[in-house]
């Protein structure tokens, strides 16, 4: 999950319109494919064949998602995506509401990929997955790394996130092909094996993996940029969603079919698990290496976002100006201490919990932080539509976009109370600044 700021600034750098379907295509995928999917199949395997249903339930929403940002872009063809979307639909609060909940979305996603990364980390080093305190370390330690990075050098950043966009899809037909080798359906689970109430069930697995999916939204933020937008970015969103789909059905079936549901609950690493089965310690080595580089690659994109975005809506007057100070290379230095900061924050005081459930907390926060932004854009399309000339696309419209509103809603409802109530806190915290600033 992340808002493609290297696309986006190499972009507006030159402002020229040279983005087209496969390179909208790449920007997409490549943001949405990161660290959820080497997690997942660890977190829903307690929920049984049920948690297919999230995916697909999941795919269907994201589906709708992008055919309501499809009509937003050709409504307002402009750089900003989302942000954008609900400051011209609802006015400049709901602008700075999708603003900062992104800013956080950003943050609990460096967080959580942080810890996806220590736990892959914990196949070559098993003694940090048995330590917390070793993993909280290592994710403090990682976390600055790639904050130097950004703060010291945009290329080299630029250039890293290229090559892990590039290698990160590797992992993923591996095991894809390890499934047909492995393939047994004696290690599929049952249906619900935990008894509970399976629409409830389906609403908490439909927000576990939502988290693989939102990034898909990016392909709209550079909208300027791209050649013939309001058609091109149509397509290239609704092809996003179902390549990230079936990618992901097919290696979830592949990793459940070679591991049974009992190990995998366990497993910190599961794709290197279901290697180790199948080709032994060197499958696990080649696997948990591109998981690696897939999870940094994506802590890049998040933390040059997070920089991005304080420094964006500073720029708007939307937050001080200290956020628009910049280092010798050119990078808003402050911003970007300021996210290094807070999830440091976050990881210290959520290390306790294990790597798996500090996972989950994490994913599921910046899920929820990024269905309001999908929530928002909702309900900034329906009342475009609602000024609207009659007519048969117009009702087709109003109808898909209430369905992106429902499927946004239900999600959000699954995330559970205690995740709803942490993001309503963290919403409330960026009130005073929105007043402050707005007086």
């Amino acid at each position: 999950m992340a808002i493609s700021t290297v696309y986006y600034q190499l972009m507006n750098s030159v402002n020229t319109k040279i983005i087209g379907f496969w390179r909208g295509w790449s920007i997409a995928v490549g943001c949405a494919i990161g660290s959820g999917i080497f997690m997942m199949p660890t977190l829903l395997a307690p929920y049984g064949l049920i948690g297919f249903g999230g995916w697909l339930i999941a795919g269907a929403g994201s589906i709708l998602v992008a055919l309501t940002m499809s009509r937003l872009v050709r409504r307002i063809p402009k750089t900003g995506g989302p942000y954008v979307y609900a400051n011209e639909g609802l006015g400049h609060f709901a602008g700075f509401i999708i603003a900062w909940t992104y800013w956080i979305a950003c943050i609990t996603a460096i967080a959580g990929i942080s810890i996806a990364f220590v736990s892959y980390l914990g196949f070559f080093i098993p003694a940090i997955s048995d330590s917390a305190l070793l993993s909280l370390m290592a994710s403090l330690v990682l976390v600055w790394l790639i904050v130097t990075l950004n703060i010291f050098s945009i290329e080299s950043s630029a250039k890293f996130q290229v090559v892990s966009t590039l290698l990160k899809l590797l992992p993923l037909f591996f095991m894809m092909f390890l499934g047909l080798v492995g393939f047994d359906p004696n290690n599929l689970p049952e249906m619900n094996p935990t008894n509970a109430n399976p629409f409830m069930l389906l609403a908490t697995v439909t927000t576990l993996v939502m988290w693989s999916f939102v990034g898909i939204e990016t392909a709209t933020v550079p909208a300027e940029n791209f050649i013939n937008p309001e058609k091109t970015i149509p397509k290239v969103l609704i092809a996003a969603v179902l390549s990230v789909l079936t990618i992901y059905i097919l290696v979830s079936i592949a990793i459940a079919a070679i591991v049974p549901a009992e190990e995998l609950m366990s497993s910190t690493a599961p794709f290197a698990l279901a290697a180790t089965k199948i080709l032994g310690f060197s499958g696990g080595v080649v696997i948990a290496f591109g998981a690696l580089i897939s999870t940094l690659g994506s802590l890049n994109a998040n933390t040059l976002t997070a920089g991005n975005i304080t420094f964006a809506a500073a720029r708007d007057k939307l937050l001080p100006s200290k956020f628009l100070t910049l280092s010798e290379a050119g990078t808003p230095i402050f911003s970007f201490i300021l996210a290094g900061s807070f999830v440091s924050f976050l990881l210290m005081l959520n290390y306790t919990k294990g790597l798996i459930n500090a996972f989950i907390f994490f994913a599921m926060l910046s899920t929820l932080s990024t269905l309001i932004a999908y929530l928002f854009c909702a309900m900034a399309e329906l009342k475009f539509l609602k000024n609207d000339d009659p007519s048969k696309q117009r009702n087709t419209a109003i109808f898909l976009t209430f369905g992106t509103f429902l499927y946004s809603f239900f999600a959000i409802w699954g995330a559970g109370m205690e995740i709803v109530f942490y993001s309503f806190m963290l919403i409330l915290v960026g009130m005073p600044m929105y007043a402050w600033m707005r007086d």
